[in-house]
């Protein structure tokens, strides 16, 4: 690293590593400055750093400056995820219709940053909205909402074999993918919670005695497709699918489930996303993908996708009060977003419960 502009205190040590990183695996680069560095918050699986740096391959000449995005391991995480994992499912996308940045660089050697972290290159257009901005698109929503179900059509569509990923996750057969993740989710909540959660509960009884019918296909699930994952400029275009931490293989109706949950609307129910209507995302992923959005199997999913949330709200808890992680954001998720889906799923039960009797 030579001639870094100023950092803040708290930045200067990690982006002097990250310089000396980047010398040591660019070979055609000669420095490596740091121009700028910043924490992006918002996200709590991994600490996101917008980095600035100047890269020079010939010391007489001016050389290149390039935006980068560093994801490192936390230190506690609201959801606990390989990041070989994000890594893979942005390097399996490149090159498709699905915009997703870059990936560069995955170590695994924490002598670099102390921690296990990737690189990837930032996207230099658009902006993520919040979940939780009541009509954040304006008159972009129809737009954005075509390419955000679009979108997601293509993913369900994606063979993993011809993409890599069969070769680096686990391949679930298709009747079994609703219990891998049930079990999954039920067991962070086993493991994580600090109370009696009877809600969820009721849900997870409920959801075992109803299995749904095996998947159509099995697919490449993001894991937490829904606004405030993907990016979007003033022209109405998305410009990047971020966030694939938790991808993974398995029934297609899970992400379709995940992204219309009620959580992701705060401009109502019927309106997933803040996008379009929740009857036309739901048209345009059948279009796209060629699967069909069964309505018993849609249901299925959709009350697995509030165990899913409650899993992650009361993990993020645990992390919060047990001090392994202080993130405000860990915080909120544990109020707020707990609250919420006890209302949701208890509203979904009693539904039910009266439509049977």
């Amino acid at each position: 690293m030579s001639e870094a502009q100023p950092l803040e205190p708290a930045l200067a040590d990690l982006a002097g590593k990250f310089a000396d990183y980047l010398e040591a695996h660019m070979p055609d680069v000669t420095t490596a400055d740091v121009e700028a560095m910043e924490r992006i918050h918002g996200g709590a699986s991994r600490e996101t750093f917008r980095v600035k740096v100047h890269l020079r391959m010939d010391p007489t000449k001016p050389g290149e400056h390039r935006g980068l995005i560093l994801r490192r391991d936390p230190t506690g995480s609201l959801i606990d995820t390989d990041r070989d994992v994000e890594f893979n499912a942005y390097r399996a996308f490149q090159n498709t219709s699905v915009p997703v940045p870059e990936a560069l660089f995955l170590e695994m050697d924490e002598k670099w940053l102390e921690r296990p972290f990737f690189v990837m290159s930032e996207i230099p257009t658009g902006a993520a909205a919040s979940p939780f901005a009541e009509n954040p698109y304006g008159d972009l929503a129809p737009r954005l909402g075509e390419q955000f179900w679009r979108h997601l059509g293509t993913i369900s569509a994606a063979d993993p074999k011809a993409n890599g990923l069969a070769k680096t996750m686990e391949v679930p057969a298709l009747d079994a993918c609703w219990k891998k993740e049930l079990d999954y989710w039920e067991g962070v909540i086993d493991a994580d919670q600090l109370e009696p959660h009877p809600i969820a509960r009721a849900a997870i009884r409920k959801l075992r005695r109803s299995p749904p019918p095996p998947a159509q296909k099995l697919g490449v699930v993001h894991g937490d497709y829904r606004i405030g994952n993907f990016m979007s400029d003033d022209a109405g275009d998305i410009t990047a699918i971020l966030d694939w931490e938790m991808c993974h293989l398995g029934d297609p109706l899970e992400d379709l489930a995940w992204a219309l949950d009620p959580l992701w609307a705060a401009s109502g129910a019927d309106t997933p996303a803040s996008l379009i209507p929740r009857a036309e995302g739901i048209a345009l992923w059948e279009k796209t993908s060629g699967l069909k959005a069964d309505p018993k199997a849609l249901a299925w999913w959709e009350l697995f996708s509030n165990v899913k949330g409650l899993g992650i709200w009361i993990s993020s808890s645990h992390e919060y009060a047990t001090g392994d992680n202080k993130d405000p954001v860990l915080a909120f998720s544990g109020l707020f977003c707990t609250a919420r889906h006890n209302e949701i799923v208890a509203a979904r039960l009693l539904r039910e419960f009266e439509e049977a009797v």
